[in-house]
């Protein structure tokens, strides 16, 4: 095909030829635009994702999958029958009992809110990973009776309280005396604090015996059922499905339910990133218009004598558009290149350069996450090729049709 091997050789030719340094200046400079474009959309998109994967990844440890609550905050009934149906399902991996209620702790004139979580620690290893951060010797003291408590590090903080204290819980149902209502105050005994790495759970999270939490709540079982699936990404499914297999009374909530307002967040900043950096590529994809038009009007001689040796307008403007997509294939592969070979290597990338300016990017003592994650997904980088690709071929369209409408004998007249 005639016309791959001529615009072929005008791109190599542009890059070669004094006369025409100018243009392929241009052609270099929209090809580095496409290139740093891509690369910037695949690594920003990827440390968002990775962001993503860290933060899911610390509140599952500490929410579980799928949640089974009594809708009206008392006991389920039937505990074991209902354990059963969830267990039945093969996406069901592991259960476990709980009882959650918010309460006010309080240590001396300090007083927090808290969510108090009672839960059996060895059916609990099985649903979730919170519990191993605990060593075994503090899971053996979470027992029925002992009124022991592990809170999370932050709320121990600014309770002011320290292993081996007690402080009092303050349970949300008063007790009716002749008096009238006298709120129920029960004293624990603090036995480790809990870092989980997520800022809300430690600065609200409380474990405690789930005997001793039905004690407190005066319940008669547990209030819940946490399980473990297989893939955590079919949870919002298995809850669905569950729902429709259980009695009304009881209620059941994934983990993407929990948090649907922050996932939200972070999908639409996600798009509103893509749709920005989106706009550099076609800043300098569309740089091609300018680089071709030039070259069009610098080849009218080169078109008018290929015209005269028999080339149809369709085969001028094949020409010009190889020679714009080349250019565009060629920043989006070198931008693809560039940018995964960043984003697969920010761990090693990042750290030096915070050595080499003296720096700490993401402080502990601040964010979240301490070391900048990167997740590249197919699924994001796909669509980046291949949007770049189709703007730099819309790029060409005008100016190879301007030049498939140069007339050989006008061209021709000043040479």
């Amino acid at each position: 095909m005639f016309e791959l091997l001529i615009g072929w050789r005008y791109t190599r030719a542009g890059k070669s030829t004094r006369k025409n340094g100018f243009i392929s200046f241009i052609s270099a400079v929209s090809m580095t635009g496409i290139a740093l474009g891509v690369a910037a959309l695949i690594i920003v998109l990827s440390v968002m994702n990775g962001f993503q994967k860290e933060v899911r990844d610390r509140m599952i440890a500490v929410l579980s999958h799928v949640e089974i609550l009594s809708a009206t905050g008392d006991s389920i009934e039937d505990y074991e029958k209902i354990k059963r149906v969830a267990l039945d399902r093969p996406e069901v991996l592991a259960s476990a009992p709980f009882v959650i209620a918010q309460v006010l702790l309080a240590r001396g004139e300090e007083m927090r809110g808290a969510l108090v979580r009672g839960i059996d620690p060895t059916q609990e290893e099985g649903v979730t990973d919170v519990i191993s951060k605990l060593k075994p010797s503090i899971q053996a003291q979470l027992t029925s009776g002992s009124y022991n408590a592990v809170l999370g590090v932050e709320l121990a903080r600014a309770l002011g309280v320290e292993v081996g204290d007690v402080l009092t819980l303050v349970a949300p149902e008063g007790q009716v005396t002749p008096a009238g209502v006298v709120p129920r105050l029960k004293q624990l005994h603090l036995i480790a604090t809990l870092d989980t790495g997520h800022y809300d759970f430690d600065a609200s999270l409380a474990l405690i015996s789930i005997g001793d939490a039905e004690k407190i709540f005066r319940l008669s079982g547990p209030m819940g059922m946490r399980l473990k699936l297989k893939d955590p990404q079919q949870a919002r499914q298995v809850a669905d499905e569950l729902q429709n297999l259980l009695p009304p009374q009881l209620y059941v909530r994934d983990w993407t339910r929990q948090n649907k307002t922050w996932f939200s967040a972070v999908q639409i900043e996600k798009r509103m990133m893509f749709i920005i950096l989106t706009l550099i590529v076609a800043v300098a994809a569309f740089n091609l218009v300018s680089t071709l038009v030039m070259t069009v009007t610098d080849k009218r001689a080169d078109i008018a004598i290929l015209r005269t040796m028999g080339a149809s307008s369709r085969s001028i403007l094949l020409i010009f558009m190889v020679q714009g997509a080349l250019i565009g294939v060629g920043g989006t592969l070198i931008g693809a290149i560039l940018g995964l070979g960043i984003a697969f290597n920010l761990d090693v990338i990042v750290p030096g350069i915070e050595h080499l300016l003296g720096m700490n990017f993401l402080p502990k003592d601040i964010y979240l996450i301490s070391k900048m994650p990167s997740d590249p997904q197919s699924t994001d980088i796909v669509p980046i090729l291949l949007i770049s690709l189709f703007m730099s071929l819309c790029a060409t369209l005008y100016p190879s049709w301007r030049a498939s409408k140069v007339q050989p004998a006008q061209a021709l007249r000043y040479e």
